[in-house]
């Protein structure tokens, strides 16, 4: 049975309220998908579920989030090794893990971006765009700097960062439920 990964926008519902990963793993759990797990508090799923096309995986999810917390949310689906690819694609290596972000798109982006968002980017970040995801070496703490401001939804199309830990760490779950024998390294999962 194939395994995806769905990385959610955002969980937080309302100032001072989350989404705890439990539920979203119930969540999963009652649209038929098996083996639901998530990664610490992150907003990402990995599951099981039968053969279909990513964007319908991506709608059940989003019909079944909107219906069980009452919030519309952007959820960006991939395919075990399509996420595999990402990770092996990072074109940052020695940058720090938690400052390494990649913006995961539901679309492609075009290389035109990259001209876009330098105009917001100090001398020492890099920008590289692998397979129509967007990666971002801030240098720093991304909350620190205006291109992060930048990258918004509106500006890029539906599309979720996540660090290099995590996106390390998600390959590392694949990895370990037996779908690859690609030696990822990454952080500590939820059960």
């Amino acid at each position: 049975m194939p395994v995806y990964v769905a990385l959610l926008h955002s969980i937080v519902l309302a100032p001072g309220r989350r989404v705890v990963m439990s539920d979203l793993r119930d969540m999963a759990s009652t649209l038929g998908y098996r083996n639901a797990r998530t990664l610490v508090s992150t907003g990402n799923i990995v599951f099981e579920a039968s053969e279909a096309p990513v964007g319908d995986i991506e709608a059940k999810l989003e019909r079944a989030f909107q219906s069980r917390f009452g919030k519309p949310v952007d959820i960006i689906v991939r395919r075990a090794d399509g996420w595999l690819r990402l990770a092996h694609a990072n074109p940052f290596p020695d940058g720090d893990g938690s400052q390494v972000i990649i913006r995961v798109m539901r679309k492609p982006l075009d290389t035109s971006v990259l001209d876009t968002l330098r105009a917001y980017a100090q001398l020492n970040q890099r920008l590289a765009l692998i397979n129509g995801d967007l990666w971002i070496d801030f240098a720093g703490k991304p909350s620190e700097w205006k291109l992060l401001s930048a990258l918004t939804a509106k500006r890029m199309g539906p599309g979720t960062l996540r660090n290099w830990n995590t996106v390390r760490g998600l390959a590392e779950m694949i990895e370990q439920s037996g779908h690859t024998d690609l030696p990822i390294r990454g952080t500590s999962v939820d059960s």
